[in-house]
């Protein structure tokens, strides 16, 4: 696949220097906000006292270990994931367009996960797998469009469009096919949290810290990616290996999350673009900055589907494709070719 050379040491627009101090206590305080919104009026300090002191039958204590906790600790983690993917995929296919949900990686992750639940409905735990190899299918797909072909940005983009479709539609046959055996497939095809439980982490939660350990060791290695191939081979690398590489940390990642989460679009596109505004094309510093930005933008959105229509909620899927949708158009209409320079 021929990329144009670029420059991965340009400065950026603005000062970093806030970035991680903002990001870091952010995530945190988007986290406890999570825990201290809900349905229920609890009072956080006196069910974690009643978890401490092993009071289980306190109902604030079940409440916020059984349902709040564990639907936080998935917004972080999803929003951790897939904006990292979003970086990943967009260094290796050089598209800023690219992203999880839009060239189809989400899509092929959740056709896998109907599928196995179609088939083997008993079969909970190979959800996670069946997400990883459907993701994987996606991306290999479109990586072997754009080097085969040399298409442009913009036509690898549409053709990710088309690929997800694909996707979709086999994921609509499947759940009109089987509804007894995938009674929760609208809710999966649009994301969420609702319902979530501890169980449904496992073992996602930490492939997820695997994909992210990855990313950021191959942090550099990206940055070598982005001078292009030309520059990255003369510099020693092997480009086609660590391209694979790359989209299998993406893939690890983007599936994991979808596992859990279902089809959350958009996060992996405006996260790492806002991001890269100010640090540019220098990944060992967008990695990690996407890791947490990605984790309080999830956060914040899930916490708003939970309030804004109170006592009704509304899947956050819904809200990020209301938030994703215009930012993309913009994105397609602003930038020409969708490249990251």
């Amino acid at each position: 696949m021929r990329i144009s050379p670029r420059s991965c040491s340009k400065k950026p627009n603005k000062p970093i220097r806030w970035l991680f101090p903002a990001l870091l206590p952010g995530t945190a305080l988007a986290f406890l906000l999570s825990l201290l919104v809900g349905a229920a009026d609890i009072s956080v300090a006196d069910s974690v006292s009643a978890m401490l002191q092993g009071d289980w039958t306190d109902p604030g204590c079940r409440i916020l270990f059984f349902v709040r906790l564990p639907r936080s600790l998935a917004a972080l983690l999803s929003g951790a994931a897939l904006a990292v993917s979003g970086v990943v995929i967009q260094n290796v296919l050089n598209n800023a367009l690219a992203a999880p949900n839009i060239i189809g990686v989400n899509a092929g992750a959740g056709f896998s996960v109907l599928l196995i639940l179609a088939v083997f409905p008993a079969a909970a735990g190979l959800i996670p797998i069946a997400a990883f190899l459907g993701a994987l299918a996606a991306s290999l797909l479109i990586y072997a469009l754009a080097a085969r072909t040399g298409a442009s940005r913009v036509t690898i983009t549409l053709a990710g469009v088309a690929i997800s479709s694909i996707f979709t539609a086999g994921s609509n046959a499947l759940k009109t096919f089987f509804p007894d055996t995938i009674y929760n497939a609208s809710t999966f095809l649009i994301g969420g949290f609702s319902g979530i439980a501890w169980r449904n982490l496992t073992p996602a939660w930490w492939v997820i810290l695997l994909g992210l350990l990855l990313a950021v060791l191959l942090s550099g290695n990206m940055d070598v990616l982005a001078l292009g191939d030309e520059t990255a081979r003369s510099l020693g690398m092997a480009v086609r290996p660590m391209r694979f590489l790359l989209l299998l940390t993406a893939s690890l990642l983007a599936g994991s999350a979808v596992s859990f989460s279902g089809l959350l679009g958009f996060v992996g596109l405006i996260v790492p673009h806002i991001l890269r505004r100010f640090v540019g094309q220098r990944h060992r510093l967008l990695v990690p900055l996407s890791a947490f930005g990605g984790a309080v933008f999830v956060l914040l959105c899930d916490t708003l589907s939970r309030t804004l229509f109170a006592p009704y909620e509304i899947p956050v899927g819904i809200l990020l494709s209301l938030l994703g949708g215009p930012f993309f158009l913009f994105l397609l209409l602003t930038r020409k070719g969708g490249g990251l320079d």
